[in-house]
């Protein structure tokens, strides 16, 4: 169990101290455009950003992504975030539960969310490499009850488990157990990445035979968790397993692209996690077919110092959101969905050679 909590620790650590996001794999929005109405015939405050996601009401489209938990130094973190969380009704989901499975004294570092945020939207969060050899369909339950969750995430991270010390790369029979996971719970199941991105193939596959019922894709353009295997890797003085790792730093399909990928090939509703930035990342992200924005390491970041910090920065993504709504338009999401979009550029280019008819996907967009 120790080896557990401590890596959970250094995971915290290294996300706040080493220079963690990917550069030259962005997420793609860079690429993305929205095009500017000088007559958007409304005024900024006309705008509203409320939402439903799984039949759940939220203020604006905005989830802080799974990040932590299972150390007793996380619970702090923990509870920032879903005190803001419940303050500004939106949605939160915890980090990978299974130390708390394993000693439940560490259970409190997840519970925690629920205290603090008793109406907000909560995300319990497994592993799919432990659903396949760990994880019993009572522990399963576990993890939903521990926040009295409303969805579980099952995280995809086979990425990280290749490139992590002690990882545990071991995914075959994954469909299979997620499919038993969902069946096994009264709350939908979350496929999540966790930083590479989810290709179409692979939604068509978590929907059709899994019973998925969201996806998110958090694509590359973020935190790399190579990046931070390495700098444990080296912290350890492991630099054989470091410099296996380290030339996959950037890999994974942008944040962008996967949107695109993702719903042009599954009616589910999709999340758009990785390397969103900013508000205007937020509205270009949901232009192209995301239901949510998903941001991590800048709240994690944020709620280290606070809630008044924490706070700020979701005001300011918030806010950035709305202003592109207006500048283009949109009174509402539904409008925003339907803003002219110009996409160029590397993304224009992956999606084509993908065999995805672009101009024909964001047509379909405008009109539902």
């Amino acid at each position: 169990m120790s080896p557990i909590v401590d890596r959970k620790l250094e995971h915290i650590n290294v996300c706040l101290e080493k220079d963690v996001e990917m550069h030259r794999n962005t997420s793609g929005f860079e690429d993305v455009w929205l095009v500017h109405r000088c007559l958007p015939e409304l005024d900024l405050d006309d705008v509203k950003l409320e939402t439903e996601f799984l039949g759940f009401k939220l203020r604006a489209p905005l989830m802080i992504s799974a990040m932590t938990g299972g150390h007793p130094k996380a619970k702090i973190i923990n509870e920032v975030l879903a005190e803001v969380v419940e303050e500004m009704g939106l949605a939160m989901a915890v980090g990978s539960q299974r130390a708390a499975l394993i000693d439940g004294r560490l259970a409190d570092t997840f519970s925690v969310a629920r205290r603090k945020a008793p109406t907000a939207f909560l995300v319990a969060n497994i592993g799919a490499a432990q659903l396949i050899s760990d994880l019993s369909p009572s522990d399963i339950r576990r993890a939903v009850e521990m926040i009295d969750a409303d969805a579980l995430n099952v995280h995809l991270n086979p990425t990280h488990e290749f490139s992590q010390l002690r990882g545990e790369p071991r995914f075959r029979g994954v469909l299979q157990a997620i499919r038993k996971a969902a069946e096994s719970i009264d709350v939908p199941v979350i496929a999540k990445e966790t930083g590479c991105g989810v290709s179409r193939e692979d939604a068509v596959r978590l929907v059709e035979e899994a019973n998925v019922k969201a996806i998110e894709v958090a694509g590359a353009g973020g935190t790399s968790w190579c990046k931070v295997e390495v700098y444990r890797s080296q912290m350890h003085g492991e630099q054989l397993k470091a410099r296996i790792a380290d030339v996959f730093s950037e890999w994974g399909i942008p944040t962008a692209l996967s949107v695109v990928e993702v719903k042009s090939s599954v009616d589910v509703p999709v999340i758009a996690s990785g390397g969103i930035r900013s508000g205007l990342d937020c509205a270009k992200a949901l232009a192209i077919g995301a239901d949510l924005a998903g941001v991590a390491l800048p709240a994690l970041r944020a709620a280290v110092e606070g809630g008044e910090a924490l706070r700020a920065m979701l005001t300011v993504f918030i806010e950035q959101l709305r202003a592109a709504m207006f500048l283009t338009g949109s009174r509402g999401l539904r409008e925003l969905r339907r803003a002219d979009v110009v996409v160029l550029g590397r993304v224009r280019e992956w999606i084509q050679a993908r065999g995805v008819d672009l101009d024909g996907y964001l047509k379909v967009r405008r009109t539902l």
